[in-house]
């Protein structure tokens, strides 16, 4: 009987494991979307006042004090990437940015499926961030969010 019970164990634990390293190259969910823009401040004040989204946090050059970035909170979970433009940057939509639960694990089941993957990199924003290819040159940006980022301190502070 014992033998049985500790089979029956090893067998939901394998499954219980398989199932974990199943999901960890998932997509949780788009986070962002980032745009370059003209003029930053007008766009700031745009999606916060006129759009009523909430500043989440602004990163800034550390010489210029200039932001370099800045994430609009739309929801608990979605932000907006605004990012000045510049000469290598011009206005528009810029990438998809795509939450994932393992940056590695989903890098590299893009790359079996012949994506072109860029390798994993600390953000200024404390994520674990990587870019992917996608048709017609649309750029990923996956994020791992780990409880330092900046973006997982903005949705933890979401009410």
């Amino acid at each position: 009987m014992r033998s049985l019970a500790l089979f029956v164990g090893g067998i939901l634990l394998g499954l219980a494991v398989q199932t974990g390293i199943a999901q960890t190259d998932r997509v949780i969910n788009v986070n962002h979307v980032g745009i370059t823009v003209s003029n930053f401040d007008e766009a700031m004040k745009f999606f916060k006042e006129s759009m009523g989204f909430r500043e989440a946090f602004t990163v800034r050059d550390e010489k210029t004090g200039q932001p370099t970035l800045a994430y609009v909170q739309v929801s608990r979970d979605s932000f907006i990437e605004v990012q000045p433009a510049g000469a290598d940057r011009r206005p528009g939509i810029s990438h998809l940015g795509l939450h994932v639960e393992n940056i590695r694990a989903t890098l590299a089941r893009l790359a079996q499926h012949g994506v072109k993957v860029e390798e994993p990199r600390a953000s200024r924003t404390n994520s674990v961030i990587a870019n992917a290819t996608g048709p017609d040159g649309i750029r990923m940006e996956l994020s791992e969010l780990g409880p330092e980022s900046l973006q997982r301190k903005a949705m933890n502070s979401w009410k």
